[in-house]
């Protein structure tokens, strides 16, 4: 890897996966149709949880902010990869690996607590439902995202502040597809044993205690259920649970499998793959999800539908 004279190099070169040009193309092929499906799909969820006014309750709130969040997650990232995997130089300038290093933590981290209460508002929902409507009111909804957003901005701005102090000693290549945390504390030299600590343990807070949290609550949940005595009731309690549980294990599996290790004991391309994972996968993939499972959002989707084609009719 070549050395330049500066320890923080202008620009860094993303190699992603530039020695196999056949699985570039692929990948350049699948965002270009990939990003488009995710935005239209969570721009599609925030308008039907804001038209429709059955779906004016906390649940699709979280929705609608869990899809702002996923469209801000893909677009921190995906713009720049079609950019390097279509072009020769697969450049990214020192300042702008800042950025997208940050927003991409924010969203991430941000994402990691907002799936933890959404799994509490199902508790509540199914567990103390006579409750509900007092426990899970506009002001504590408000409050509970605005307080995931402040928790995953000062995560992001904590950790990537301290990961681009590190020296680098003028490595300017970085064998990833973007800019991110552990790839740049493996990248640098140096002492870095503080920093890798530093993550580890931040990111127990930010991943495994929500992940338990959320699994608590469906303990509950599933204890609950299999009180009801109604086949009906038990189905559409484990309808509303299963959409939710479902985008955790997509979104979980692979952060832990990235995060809740040493940087420096991840392979070549698990980073690739793993970012493209929670990163693209999971956003494209959540607003399907939890369409094809609720029947509330088919149906609110269904009624849009039909109120853009008689607005078209008319005009």
């Amino acid at each position: 890897m070549p050395l330049i004279n500066e320890s923080r190099p202008e620009e860094f070169t993303l190699l992603g996966f530039a020695d196999r040009p056949w699985l570039q193309l692929l990948l350049f092929t699948s965002l270009l149709i990939t990003y488009p499906i995710a935005m239209m799909g969570n721009v599609t969820i925030i308008l039907v949880s804001r038209l429709d006014s059955r779906l004016h309750s906390p649940m699709y709130f979280f929705l609608a902010n869990l899809s702002f969040l996923d469209m801000c997650y893909t677009t921190s990232i995906v713009p720049q990869m079609l950019v390097n995997l279509g072009s020769s130089k697969k450049t990214i300038s020192y300042t702008g690996c800042a950025v997208q290093l940050s927003f991409f933590h924010i969203m991430g981290g941000t994402e990691c607590l907002l799936l933890a209460f959404m799994s509490f508002d199902r508790y509540v929902a199914i567990c103390r439902p006579l409750h509900y409507t007092l426990i899970m009111n506009q002001c504590i909804c408000i409050l509970l995202v605005s307080t995931v957003w402040l928790i995953g901005i000062t995560y992001a701005v904590s950790e990537a502040t301290a990961t681009l102090r590190l020296p680098l000693c003028g490595l300017n290549k970085l064998d990833h597809l973007l800019c991110e945390i552990p790839v740049l504390i493996k990248n640098a030299c140096g002492e870095k044993g503080a920093n890798e600590l530093t993550l580890s343990v931040v990111c127990i807070f930010m991943l495994a205690v929500p992940l338990c949290l959320i699994l608590a609550s469906y303990a509950s949940i599933g204890h609950a259920v299999f009180k009801i005595k109604s086949s009906e009731g038990r189905k559409k309690a484990f309808g509303t649970c299963s959409s939710h549980l479902i985008v955790v294990l997509l979104f979980y599996g692979p952060a832990i499998s990235m995060y809740l290790q040493p940087p420096s004991s991840i392979s070549r391309d698990q980073p690739k793959f793993m970012a493209l994972f929670y990163g693209v996968v999971t956003p494209t993939l959540n607003p399907f999800i939890y369409t094809l499972q609720n029947k509330d959002v088919k149906g609110a989707l269904c009624h849009l539908v039909r109120r853009i084609s008689a607005l078209s009719d008319s005009w």
